[in-house]
């Protein structure tokens, strides 16, 4: 029986001679250059030696260099949470503006911790790129006008969005009752049309009902219906009736 012999790995030992298996230095030498790919069920890693080492420090560069962390280095994110949070408020600011509990929620989901979180919101409120009042005045013109809403609804709307009580109550305050009516006479008017060929009483809930889902009060829903109906010759007997 012939005894195979063990060759001694070696960092000059890169030299095989006729007959001989390549030395395990050359070996370990090679696999780092190039390793097969195994098929399914294959392990190429128990007959590559050193080059098993070498294919498992590959595979942990490569896991390494794609985890989250390395992921936000490469695209330049800080890892300082008062830059993280001033950058996400920038992007969030960027066309639209937005209250300080919008931005403060948008901070907790991206676990910025509360302290730079506040550093910030409060910077940012010095400055005026957060001014709550500013967007609820804005948000009132802006939705009363293009959607009719009336003052109840307004409330709702800003109240989901963090808005302090009191500055809601400014907000809504530029509103009177008689602006809110005269809304609410234009779009029972845009509504009137589609609702001919009804009977009074589908009338009657149809716009009343419209009314209602913009915030306005049942009295005021029922007035405006009740005399746009009768401009048109609809007789309006029994409907002071709440509806």
């Amino acid at each position: 029986m012939t005894r195979r012999t063990e060759w001694p790995v070696s960092a000059t030992d890169h030299h095989t001679g006729p007959g001989r298996e390549p030395a395990a230095g050359h070996m370990a030498e090679s696999a780092d250059v190039y390793e097969p790919e195994a098929g399914p069920g294959h392990d190429t890693g128990s007959d590559a030696g050193f080059g098993e080492g070498a294919g498992r420090r590959a595979r942990s560069r490569t896991r390494s260099s794609g985890s989250p962390s390395s992921s936000r280095a490469e695209k330049g994110e800080p890892r300082d949470p008062v830059e993280q949070a001033r950058n996400i408020c920038l992007r969030l600011l960027t066309g639209t503006p937005r209250t300080r509990r919008q931005l403060a929620d948008a901070l907790r989901k991206r676990e910025i911790p509360d302290e730079a979180a506040e550093e910030v919101l409060s910077r940012f409120e010095d400055v005026g790129l957060i001014d709550d009042a500013a967007f609820a005045d804005a948000w009132v013109e802006s939705r009363h006008h293009g959607r009719g809403l009336a003052r109840r609804a307004l409330v709702r709307e800003l109240r989901t969005k963090g808005v302090d009580s009191a500055v809601i109550d400014e907000a809504v305050g530029q509103l009177d009752s008689e602006q809110e009516e005269a809304t609410a006479r234009e779009l029972v008017a845009r509504k009137l049309r589609s609702t001919r060929g009804l009977d009074r009483d589908k009338r009657l809930r149809r716009l009343a009902g419209m009314l209602a889902r913009k915030g306005y009060g049942e009295g005021m829903a029922l007035r405006v219906v009740r005399q746009a109906l009768e401009e048109e010759g609809e007789d309006t007997e029994g409907l002071d009736e709440p509806f």
